[in-house]
């Protein structure tokens, strides 16, 4: 999913405890208007503030019906229609919890009055918000803001009735840039060009009848480059785990899902890294003061290092370390400096693939040694954390030099953002061999979970603590 949608499916939360809040509050108010009272005389004492301590109990609650009812989907082409059922029924069901609610404890609330209106306007309101987020996705869209940029690959009907329904139908949110009969090596250079001009999202095979062999040809291109891939294809194959059925304007789509973290796995990975992320560098700062006054008193300036790294979707980044070398050799754009790191990878590599590890590195200083050792190094990028760039959890970073010698399936772990640690880091650290490093980041990638984030993060300091010797 893309960020804005991202966005505008975590809004929907706060959007809808307003609107219930509100429609709770407005039917208060109301009941104690003249018309109101004139139906039927208030024979009950509830003030304000008890009456929104209840609130703040039943609002909550009220959210996780509309989740449990799958108000709260990824699917961005549900209809309206479908959306307001489901907002009708969830309240209806929220209304029975608190019927029952005020069953057993009368004496906080007795009004039906109140509880009716509230049911009414809590209907009314959040399908309001919910119309709103609609228009406000429409605005979007109409400015190219969060439009997926589609290829579609195939010829015949479906292939046609699906570009004249993305070209008709703006509100969907599809933009068709490419359109292609095959998939052969000329069409793969041509969406990787197009890819580099305005970034490709999405790839749909509309050819019903495609070979086997072409599917998987297209599915390990979408996965080495981070596409999503969507086709068209026959019931059966939906029974496949690691796809969901969705429909686009009534044309049935599958899609293949590249990892489970998606949708509001993403938004809570992602909520959890900036407060988690934020409580740590408030946590740490007096290390990382003490380890800025040790480099500073070394060596001097600069304190920190900034290196060039591959991220999600193989975009480049930039970490934070604190520097550990001597300053002349901390530069990306120094002729002299990079001419000795490749002497220093081809003669004193102990690591075999594309990665590499300098035995004996000469350019490390002694207090950088220290924190190489303790991984104080990596505290800065806390703050790549925060920007988004990276992860607490999730696989190593690695430069270009080295991603640019993976093979098309090890780049499929640039499906999630990079992390400060990870599966591979807890087990063995900087010891595993490339192969075993990133099979351990995918199967963390295809198995992730907020438990095994947690798992990870405990058992973080026990990997630094354990006697490894620094190079």
């Amino acid at each position: 999913m893309k960020k804005i949608e991202l966005a505008l499916t975590a809004i929907l939360v706060p959007l809808d405890a307003l609107m219930l809040l509100t429609a709770a509050i407005t039917a208060y108010g109301f009941r104690f208007t003249e018309f109101a009272v004139g139906i039927r005389r208030v024979t009950f004492y509830l003030p304000l503030a008890d009456y929104l301590k209840i609130l703040f109990i039943i609002v909550p609650l009220w959210i996780l019906i509309f989740a449990a009812n799958g108000l709260y989907s990824i699917d961005t082409n549900q209809k309206y229609s479908n959306e307001l059922t489901r907002i009708f029924f969830a309240c209806t069901v929220g209304l029975a919890a608190i019927t029952v609610y005020i069953f057993f404890r009368g004496e906080f609330f007795n009004s039906r009055f109140i509880v009716l209106a509230a049911w009414i306007g809590g209907i009314l309101f959040v399908s309001f918000g919910r119309l709103l987020m609609r228009i406000t996705k429409l605005i979007l869209y109409h400015y190219g803001r969060g439009v997926r940029h589609t290829v579609l690959i195939g010829s015949g009907p479906i292939t046609d009735r699906v570009s004249d329904i993305f070209s008709s139908q703006s509100s969907l949110g599809y933009s068709v840039i490419a359109r292609y009969p095959i998939f052969n090596e000329k069409i793969r250079s041509e969406i990787l060009e197009l890819d580099r001009a305005q970034e490709v999202d999405e790839i749909i095979l509309t050819n019903p009848s495609s070979s086997r062999e072409e599917t998987l040809t297209i599915l390990a291109f979408a996965e080495e480059n981070h596409f999503t891939l969507k086709y068209s294809a026959d019931l059966f194959s939906t029974l496949a785990p690691n796809m969901r059925m969705s429909t686009i304007a009534d044309v049935p789509l599958i899609e293949f899902r590249r990892a489970r973290l998606d949708g509001w796995g993403k938004i809570s990975k992602r909520v959890f890294d900036l407060i988690v992320g934020g409580l740590s560098i408030v946590i740490v700062s007096p290390i990382i003061l003490a380890v800025a006054i040790m480099i500073a008193s070394e060596t001097g300036q600069p304190l920190l290092f900034k290196n060039t790294r591959i991220g999600y979707r193989g975009r480049k980044f930039s970490t934070f370390k604190f520097r550990s070398m001597f300053q002349k050799f901390c530069t990306e754009d120094n002729a002299s400096a990079i001419k000795f790191e490749e002497s220093l990878i081809e003669n004193n590599n102990s690591k075999e693939g594309p990665i590499y590890k300098i035995v004996g590195d000469p350019r490390v200083t002694p207090v950088g040694r220290f924190i190489r050792r303790w991984s104080l190094d990596e505290l800065p990028q806390l703050f790549n954390v925060v920007r988004g760039e990276m992860s607490l959890v999730g696989p190593r970073p690695h430069q270009p030099r080295e991603v640019a010698k993976y093979s098309p399936e090890d780049r499929r772990v640039h499906a999630v953002k990079p992390g400060i640690t990870g599966l591979a880091q807890i087990s063995g650290r900087s010891d595993l061999s490339f192969e075993d490093e990133i099979r351990l980041d995918m199967f963390y990638i295809e198995n992730w979970s907020v438990v095994m984030d947690l798992f990870i993060l405990v058992k973080t300091p026990f990997a630094v603590f354990k006697k490894r010797k620094v190079e």
